[in-house]
């Protein structure tokens, strides 16, 4: 990281994702509100030619966005296009295309490559289609596990949040097929351990308690729907809550969040992507973020995909790319601080006191 930044105002990359969904629809919508440079400062990867098409299609021609030809040319003042695509890309909304997941490809690359070096602090992505941005260089179910093999010395951990609801999970893009061979004792471990460090060092939550969910309907009802739970996930469960950590359940799945359980956890574990996504979702209403936790840089991005059914129509909501980059600065900066409080004990015992 980039020690320089620590005191001062951040720089949070912004990859555009696909060049045919709502990506740059959204990521204009939220830098016209000139606030947002107050913050921190927005720098976006991609082409001034494509920024130039989509301010003039949907009527954002005021939005203060400077192109700079070099990241050195980045100040504190505004949001910024580093213009690193060359040529002028052919834009079909709404459409997926081989030269939209090649647009998403170039600016997500761009963009790493300057989280690596430190010149940007934190990385917003915005959508990609996962099936048309396939290449040599991405052979991934999606963000999450292309960062994970670039920045994750220990594996990563998706977790959705929505101010206090945070779900995270055990098994991700797979098929639903594959997803009980996974479910290991070995697997939720390791996944229990990244979320709790997280909950405590991103979120800065001291003791954090954690829900576990079940595998199967009713959380296996006692062996007779499966056993997994009992031979697997509670045994988990247990050596963890031996250690002193604040972690429960197997806890049947269609009735957690039906009766509001997960309002008295600082995060839920769930099994596998649906099991955890569709609840979050519903009850999120179009506001939650995704966040790649384990991974050593800071990557957050918006809960939802391309949305190809509305792009080009202005009408996209733009409230969760917004409370991504939110939430980008505020990991940020609570890692710093927990840095600090590593360095000297005694600050983070003062402010307790």
């Amino acid at each position: 990281m980039n020690k320089s930044n620590s005191g001062n105002k951040i720089r949070i990359g912004i990859s555009t994702g696909d060049l045919n969904g709502v990506g740059m629809e959204i990521i204009l919508k939220v830098l016209s509100d000139k606030r947002i440079s107050e913050l921190f400062t927005p720098v976006i990867f991609g082409s001034s030619s494509v920024l130039s098409y989509y301010r003039k299609t949907l009527d954002l021609k005021d939005v203060p966005i400077r192109t700079v030809q070099s990241l050195d040319e980045v100040r504190k003042d505004q949001a910024y296009l580093f213009n690193c695509i060359a040529g002028e890309p052919k834009i079909e909304m709404g459409t997926s295309t081989r030269e939209g997941g090649d647009y998403a490809l170039k600016s997500l690359m761009k963009a790493t490559e300057a989280l690596e070096k430190g010149q940007i602090q934190a990385l917003v992505t915005a959508p990609i289609d996962k099936h048309n941005i396939q290449s040599d260089e991405f052979k991934f179910p999606g963000h999450t596990e292309f960062l994970e093999e670039k920045f994750g010395e220990d594996g990563s951990l998706m977790i959705l949040c929505k101010e206090g609801f945070r779900v995270a999970l055990v098994t991700g893009h797979v098929p639903i097929g594959q997803i009980e061979s996974m479910i290991t004792s070995k697997a939720i471990e390791h996944k229990l351990r990244i979320f709790e460090e997280s909950l405590r060092l991103d979120f800065g939550i001291s003791r954090p308690k954690i829900a576990v969910l079940g595998l199967n309907p009713h959380a296996g009802d006692n062996g007779v729907i499966g056993d997994t739970e009992e031979k697997i996930i509670a045994p988990t469960i247990e050596r963890f809550f031996k250690k002193g950590m604040l972690v429960y359940g197997p806890y049947p799945a269609d009735g957690f969040f039906g009766a509001k359980k997960h309002t008295q956890f600082d995060g839920v574990l769930a099994m596998y992507h649906d099991q955890g996504l569709i609840p979050f979702k519903a009850l999120s209403f179009g506001g939650g973020i995704n966040f790649t936790a384990g991974i050593s840089v800071v990557r957050t991005s918006p809960d939802h995909g391309t949305a190809y059914d509305i792009a080009g129509q202005g009408i996209a909501d733009e409230g969760s790319f917004r409370e991504a980059l939110y939430l980008a600065k505020d990991i940020y900066q609570e890692r710093l601080k927990q840095k600090d409080w590593a360095k000297n004990p005694l600050i983070k015992q003062e402010e307790s006191n």
